[in-house]
């Protein structure tokens, strides 16, 4: 009966003392957040996150001029009385525009743990599509600032000049004799030649000349309302500018135009505040380089933070891993930076933007729900 009443009282008290076990271990559920290295051990149910970083991409709309010398341009001035024509070929480039968008990416050096051994509830790590926290300010993913921008060209970069005349040969005719044998004499009989002979470039800008002066007297006269056949419309007037334009640039030369657009990107860090960093080298004969090339001048980007958060404690990864028992989540604020774009002493770009990177790390708590 002792012995029944012993382990009664023995099997109650590995009862109680399970109970208070297990209760401790509920009170001890907590959530952990860490920064992600090689030491650290991801269990089932623990969640990686990463913080943004911002990529700058710099887009420099440029102009290519080329100049095309015509065939006849030592006869522009003789035959035309022109005396600017292009007498060489040449080509330039020129910076129209610069443009500068941020967009943000993950920042593989920012990774975090979450590990928790209890419902994980809270809607801060509502991840975009490209793995990064969602910003407290959800409403910045609605707004739609995409800046398009395109490359073009003139057309007629591979046409070469129709040298304008009617006829490239002159046929020159001329008799010829061929001996004849008649019984026991040789008699001579003609017969025609024809050559032909190429027109020499003297006589093809002269006939070039003379059938653009034609133009311009046809049009004059039926401008001035002295042609026999009036046109009904203003089709005639653009064929005859367009063949007088073409006509006159064998003695004036072509200039073609090319708009290009380069882009540029580069990952902003804040040694790069205060010391700027070159993009590209531009040279307004080749156009542009690389930025390590010789060859031009350097185009550089200044980054200077206006420090709107260096009053925000900011977080000591150090210590962060050396006490890691931290129930909050690790975010980053984008501090306004200036950026600055020029070439030599000319500014070429001037503008404001937020930068992740020039921010600061600050803490939020795990179960905290955006929106309320």
């Amino acid at each position: 009966m002792k012995t029944s009443i012993r382990i009664s009282a023995l099997l109650s008290i590995i009862i109680l003392l399970t109970s208070c076990f297990t209760g401790k271990k509920i009170a001890e559920a907590n959530t952990v957040i860490i920064p992600l290295s090689d030491t650290v051990t991801i269990r089932d149910g623990s969640i990686i996150y990463g913080l943004p970083r911002t990529v700058i991409t710099v887009f420099a709309r440029m102009e290519r001029t080329i100049e095309k010398p015509g065939p006849y341009a030592r006869f522009a001035s003789d035959l035309l009385g022109i005396d600017n024509a292009i007498q060489s070929e040449s080509e330039s480039w020129a910076i129209e525009s610069v443009s500068v968008k941020a967009n943000e990416e993950l920042d593989p050096s920012e990774f975090f743990v979450i590990k928790s051994n209890t419902y994980f509830q809270s809607n801060v790590l509502a991840l975009k599509k490209e793995g990064i926290i969602l910003d407290l300010n959800p409403a910045i993913y609605y707004n739609n600032d995409n800046q398009i921008f395109g490359t073009g060209s003139e057309t007629g970069w591979s046409r070469s000049f129709d040298l304008g005349s009617d006829e490239y040969f002159q046929v020159q005719r001329d008799t010829a004799y061929k001996r004849v044998a008649v019984d026991s004499s040789f008699i001579r009989i003609p017969y025609a030649v024809e050559k032909k002979k190429r027109l020499t470039v003297d006589q093809l800008a002269e006939k070039a000349a003379k059938r653009l002066m034609d133009l311009r007297d046809g049009k004059l006269l039926i401008l001035t309302g002295e042609a026999t056949v009036f046109p009904q419309n203003d089709a005639a007037i653009n064929e005859i500018n367009r063949i007088e334009k073409e006509y006159t640039e064998l003695f004036t030369g072509k200039m073609l135009k090319e708009t290009r657009t380069f882009s540029y990107q580069i990952v902003p860090d804040k040694k790069m505040a205060g010391n700027p960093v070159t993009l590209f080298r531009f040279s307004e004969i080749t156009g542009p380089a690389d930025a390590l090339s010789k060859g031009g001048v350097p185009v550089t980007v200044d980054l200077t933070p206006e420090l709107k958060t260096k009053s925000i404690t900011f977080i000591n990864k150090k210590q962060v891993e050396a006490e890691p028992k931290f129930d909050k989540l690790y975010y980053r604020v984008p501090d306004i930076v200036n950026i600055k774009i020029g070439i030599n002493s000319e500014v070429l770009y001037n503008s404001r933007k937020l930068i992740y990177q020039f921010g600061e790390l600050v803490q939020l708590p795990s179960n905290y729900i955006i929106g309320r």
